[in-house]
Parts: C-alpha cells; structure tokens; sequence
C-alpha cells in the first residue's frame, strides 16, 4: 500500500507517519497551528526531513511554541536558541519567531482565534484537490499570495506564497494528497466533521 502514497512520504519512517495521521487533516486547534505556522516558516530553503527530524527539539526550546511566551524573548534568548544545535540557527528565522507571535496574538484577540481567522479564508471547508501526480501539485496558488499579503500586513515574517500554502496543506485547509494515495479519502472524510 505505501508504493501508493505520495512519494514524498516514503523517505522516511518521520514523514510517513506524519503525511499518515496529520498532513491534511484539518487542524482547528490554536496551539497546533500556531507550531506549524512556526515550522512552515523555519522550513524555508530546507527539508521537511530536517524540521520533522529537528520538530520535537525545537519544540522544547520554544517552550512548547507558546506564542505568549514567545512574544517575551529577548535578545538573551535569542542567542541561546543561535546556540542550540536542536533548532534551526538562522537568525533571521529566529527572530521571526517572536514578531510572528505578537503577530498571531494580535490576530486572536481581534478575531476570537487564529482557527477562525485563518479558516474563513476557505470559508471553513477545506479545499479537495484532484492531483494524481506530484507534478500537478503546485507551489503556491493565487489564495496563498492573498494569505501571504494579508499576514503580512498583520505583522508575519517569513510567511511568503510558498510557506503559506505549505502552512495550507499541512492543516488540511488543503488536500493535496494524491487521488491515488490511500489516504487521500481519510483526510477527505476528516474534512466533512467541519460544518
């Protein structure tokens, strides 16, 4: 059956059980999206491979990517996570993490979620797409670019057309799984829970 799934879940036993249980299943939960909002962003240039392999260190340095805690680090605590080999030492993406969180915040406290926010962009029903090979599978669509603006608009860094619909597929606003891909129909099914 796994010779069936997107290809790209194949190369590890990581990005098997994560394209199996949470890549493209809606994910209404604050906190969760608020992790993959941070991982999409550290993925830039990289590997899912490496965020995946590097997700749970990443997640204790970020005190459990708490964006109220987030917000608060300072230039200490940004030196610390330069020097962590758990995390992705990039400057830039540090630091994008605590305007990200303000950003994020910011969006709560003037939406009630960041759920809600960020699903009214598909009026809270998730996009079923009809890919059966990788190559029909694109970049980034024109909603991305709308997303990407808008966020950035609102404070975000690192949050261009390509994360932002990485961002989409990966809490299922999306479902790029391709049609031949078992678990296109679970992720398919999880969508119809929503409304």
């Amino acid at each position: 059956m796994d010779e069936l799934k997107c290809p790209w879940a194949t190369r590890s036993e990581l990005e098997l059980v994560y394209h199996d249980e949470q890549w493209g299943f809606p994910l209404l939960d604050d906190d969760l999206l608020f992790e993959m909002l941070i991982l999409e962003t550290m993925q830039a240039g990289l590997s899912w491979t490496t965020i995946l392999n590097k997700r749970a260190g990443m997640k204790l340095a970020y005190d459990n990517f708490d964006p109220k805690i987030i917000q608060e680090y300072d230039d200490e605590k940004i030196n610390e996570l330069l020097n962590n080999e758990l995390v992705i030492r990039n400057k830039l993406k540090v630091k994008s993490t605590v305007s990200n969180a303000k950003a994020f915040l910011k969006i709560v406290d003037e939406y009630g979620s960041f759920s809600h926010f960020i699903w009214s962009y598909v009026d809270h029903t998730p996009i079923q797409t009809t890919a059966s090979t990788m190559s029909e599978v694109p970049n980034f669509t024109p909603l991305a670019e709308k997303i990407s603006k808008d966020l950035k608009k609102k404070g975000f860094k690192f949050i261009g057309p390509t994360t932002v619909y990485a961002f989409m597929q990966s809490i299922g606003m999306v479902n790029d799984h391709l049609t031949s891909c078992p678990i296109h129909e679970h992720a398919k099914k999880a969508a119809t829970h929503l409304k």
